[in-house]
């Protein structure tokens, strides 16, 4: 289970919270959830087109719901006044490491192709306060899981009021343009956004299907691949839910995962893979803060296509098959390929 510094929280788990502290717990929010999502698209990535299929189903739901798990939070953002900060180095978090606001003893999180140990990972990202047979590992650092992060917003935005809430609405990324996202303009609405990524992530208490969206909650997806076996209701058999389905198996052999080594040496390829993705951050913040939403959202979507085929291409070790590389997910604001006399001129 991730565990995530109280300072995360600072200024929120008080008496009387103030609307600054609630946009700085959002905008580690927006971070948060981004920081998964190069975790997950490299599984994804690594997989051989056309083998482990149902796996790499899950690894795009998750992905596609980090998507919108960030939308909401910077929705939420939004609303209240502030301005979700994504292009810039820092928004990125260095791989291997903990996730932004991780305590220092908690999981550290490396970019991997997809494996039943990388699979380990993902169920510590997303696993909930009391999954059945997965206890809590006991921390000296005081600290709280990321439930409880989004929780203690939840509970300050409904102490502030709608008063903080800026009218008329601004930069709201809707269903139209994501489905499944919720236009934040008052305390209802944002709690219902905030209660969206915590149930799409951890379930409920009493389930583990979501309440928003058709499918199960992240931590039991991946789980499915753990035990071999889609989650199925079985009625009347305790607790009503039961890893009883259909096969879900891994071929972890050459031809189900691409083979690329721990450590990824520059090049080329990569440095362009990198600008690609530095763009698509300048994309998403653009269409976060409110420039041509519209154009910025389809922007995005043709840099993600875009990133998926260079990926994809590296890890097969196109043009190299003796050394295929793997994404690293790093700030690349300058494209690689341009002269420096171009730049230096420009």
């Amino acid at each position: 289970m991730i565990r995530l510094r109280r300072s995360m929280i600072q200024g929120l788990d008080v008496p009387s919270p103030t609307p600054e502290a609630v946009r700085d717990a959002l905008q580690n929010a927006v971070k948060l959830e981004h920081a998964t999502i190069p975790v997950y698209l490299y599984g994804l990535y690594s997989l051989v087109p056309g083998n482990n299929v149902a796996i790499g189903e899950i690894l795009q739901s998750v992905v596609i719901e980090e998507m919108l798990h960030m939308t909401l939070a910077s929705n939420v953002l939004n609303a209240i006044g502030g301005s979700p900060q994504i292009d810039k180095p820092g928004f990125i978090p260095t791989y291997p490491g903990p996730l932004p606001g991780g305590v220092d003893s908690s999981l550290s999180v490396a970019l991997a192709p997809f494996s039943m140990t990388q699979l380990e990972t993902y169920l510590s990202i997303e696993e909930p306060d009391d999954p059945l047979q997965f206890p809590t590992l006991a921390l000296a650092e005081p600290s709280i899981t990321i439930g409880e992060f989004y929780t203690k917003i939840s509970k300050a935005i409904g102490i502030l009021g709608n008063s903080i809430f800026v009218n008329p609405p601004r930069n709201q990324i809707g269903p139209e343009l994501m489905e499944e996202s919720i236009v934040v303009t008052d305390v209802p609405s944002a709690q219902q956004a905030i209660k969206t990524i915590i149930e799409q992530g951890e379930g409920t208490h009493t389930s583990p299907e979501e309440v928003v969206g058709p499918g199960y909650a992240h931590y039991y997806r991946f789980m499915q691949i753990k035990k071999q076996h889609l989650l199925v209701k079985t009625p009347g058999v305790p607790p009503g839910y039961a890893y009883s389905g259909a096969p879900l198996s891994f071929d972890p052999g050459p031809d189900g995962v691409y083979n690329v080594p721990p450590s990824t040496a520059p090049s080329l390829a990569l440095d362009n893979f990198n600008y690609t993705y530095t763009s698509l951050l300048g994309a998403l913040h653009d269409m976060f803060n409110g420039q041509n939403t519209n154009v910025q959202f389809n922007r995005a979507l043709g840099l993600m296509m875009s990133l998926k085929g260079q990926a994809t291409a590296m890890l097969a070790g196109i043009p190299n098959p003796a050394a295929p590389v793997g994404p690293s997910f790093v700030y690349q604001p300058v494209n690689p390929e341009t002269p420096t006399a171009v730049l230096a001129s420009a």
